[in-house]
């Protein structure tokens, strides 16, 4: 019988200006080395890119971006009987919602020219149209979990 407590889940606060919390997920998740302020400033210019170039509500944009890039399942490795397998697995919302800021993130700073806001802007955009890298990223999981369905058994 285990005798630890399940970790409480934490509920994200909202941002001061915008006052959501996706928006706060991003700064968090854009903050390197304890640097909030800095996070914020990328992330509210990027906002302000996207309101120019979209002529949108600027956190309608993100907020589509985020729902297209979010996976349903994914793939993680198990060793059965000395061999390893890719075994797929439905992922909650929330775990969900992790990767797909992850995968934007990184697909930013991936792009060449710019400072990080304009990186940012232009891949929340291209994701909320349906291609881009971290759409890429997600339909490469998700092929993967299909090619290893098999292995569902597995779990």
């Amino acid at each position: 019988m285990s005798r630890k407590s399940i970790a409480e889940k934490k509920i994200a606060k909202p941002d001061p200006i915008y006052r959501n919390r996706l928006i706060n997920m991003l700064v968090n998740r854009i903050s390197k080395n304890g640097k909030k302020s800095l996070a914020y400033r990328i992330l509210y210019r990027a906002i302000e890119n996207i309101k120019r170039r979209t002529k949108k509500n600027p956190l309608f944009v993100p907020r589509q971006a985020i729902s297209k890039v979010t996976p349903n399942v994914t793939v993680k490795a198990r060793r059965i009987g000395g061999s390893t397998y890719q075994i797929p697995l439905e992922i909650q919302s929330t775990q969900g919602k992790a990767l797909a800021i992850r995968w934007l993130l990184g697909a930013a700073r991936k792009r060449s020219g710019g400072n990080m806001a304009a990186k940012l802007s232009y891949e929340l955009i291209d994701a909320a149209k349906d291609n881009g890298i971290a759409i890429r990223k997600r339909e490469e999981t998700h092929k993967m979990a299909e090619a290893n369905r098999a292995f569902a058994h597995f779990r």
